[in-house]
């Protein structure tokens, strides 16, 4: 499965951007899906987490009620509506893929984005 990040930026304080993940290859529908970002000098985080359907996600508790997590019906497609970005947001966002919903909330991941830059001025 390969997975494809685009939609990253560069935004003030305040704006909103949104992620796009399209993947090809093998049954992505099958997989749980999610964003995980890094930022300089810190360790990868989990952002939020869609389930193989949908129907289920979870997000990290620094941007809940901020973002938004999606899933397209055929299930290849994830985004991620962020909105009220603010300047800790600022990161490498990657896209990521694993077989069960609640392995990958626990990070454990079989398939990654190359990954796209959001930055976030003050």
């Amino acid at each position: 499965v390969q997975l494809e990040e685009s939609g990253g930026g560069s935004v003030q304080t305040g704006g909103s951007l949104r992620l796009s993940c399209a993947a090809s290859g093998g049954t992505p529908s099958g997989l749980a899906m999610g964003w995980f970002r890094q930022a300089p000098g810190k360790k990868r985080e989990s952002v939020a987490v869609i389930s193989r359907g949908g129907s289920q996600s979870d997000y990290a508790d620094s941007v809940k009620g901020r973002f938004i997590i999606s899933r397209d019906i055929a299930g290849d497609t994830i985004w991620l509506q962020m909105n009220s970005l603010k300047p800790e947001d600022t990161a490498v966002y990657y896209c990521a893929a694993g077989s069960r919903y609640s392995t990958l909330l626990a990070g454990e991941i079989d398939y990654w984005g190359q990954g796209t830059q959001v930055t976030v001025a003050s």
